[in-house]
């Protein structure tokens, strides 16, 4: 295969994985270890990834990858997580459920739940769960975005302060060592943050490819949520946080 041919499959595998790997890319192409330590550099010089220790990973920037695209994203994971996440959900609760494909996963695992009411400001979530007589749905109002089916803006915060929710299923799009949520809109920001703010537990899912990613703006730390179900182990260093925190971390494989 030649160089021109990788460089895509290249980019579909850090888009899917969050990371490449020098060993994983010559094992999968069957070409030299120098060979895609060249191509990995070009690629970053083009600043399309961003070289590390050993690989690449998924460029630092301030625009998302396109939400059509994050769908096919590592969709075995998401539905264990999702199942793992519906489960911890007890029937009879109430739950804000916001943007993301990984909710929308947990949506789709909660269409046997009974006596729910699911608030949202996820257009995507809303008409999954119409399959679910036994929930009642209360869709915010805001600022419609064409590009995912969110609902957000000043609106949207101010119909979220007036639940006090059992329980919040969030994600985000990127987590910093450090534990920090991120993301990229900083609407989409204000209204996790009263998310959390409203909700006596905050779940996270994401799954490992968040690890590998960074975003401009800050959502809230771990230190915030009550669980966090991903796909693989966290950091070593990060599971210690998470442990002080009290933050339960399941680990769901796909």
């Amino acid at each position: 295969m030649s160089q021109t041919f990788r460089h895509p499959d290249i980019l579909k595998i850090a888009q899917r994985d969050g990371k490449v790997t020098v060993e994983g890319l010559a094992d999968h192409f069957g070409v030299t270890l120098q060979t895609i330590r060249r191509d990995l550099t070009e690629l970053a010089e083009a600043n399309k990834l961003e070289r590390v220790h050993g690989g690449a990973i998924l460029p630092s920037g301030t625009t998302n990858i396109q939400y059509d695209e994050r769908r096919n994203l590592n969709q075995a994971s998401k539905l264990a997580m999702a199942r793992a996440c519906a489960r911890q959900i007890p029937e009879g609760s109430s739950i804000f459920m916001n943007i993301g494909t990984s909710t929308e996963a947990v949506a789709r695992e909660l269409l046997q739940h009974r006596d729910l009411m699911v608030v949202t400001n996820n257009m995507n979530i809303a008409n999954i769960l119409v399959d679910n007589p036994e929930c009642q749905i209360i869709v915010t109002g805001g600022a419609f975005r064409r590009s995912d089916g969110g609902l957000v803006g000043n609106i949207t915060i101010d119909t979220i302060k007036q639940f006090k929710f059992d329980i919040a299923v969030i994600g985000c799009s990127a987590l910093d060592e450090d534990g920090d949520l991120l993301d990229f809109d900083i609407q989409e920001v204000g209204v996790s943050q009263s998310i959390i703010a409203q909700s006596r537990k905050s779940f996270l899912v994401a799954d490992n490819s968040k690890f590998s990613r960074t975003a401009p703006a800050r959502i809230a730390s771990m230190r915030a949520l009550s669980t966090v179900f991903t796909d693989k182990p966290l950091p070593r260093a990060l599971k210690q946080s998470c442990q002080d925190w009290g933050t339960q971390v399941i680990i769901a494989r796909a």
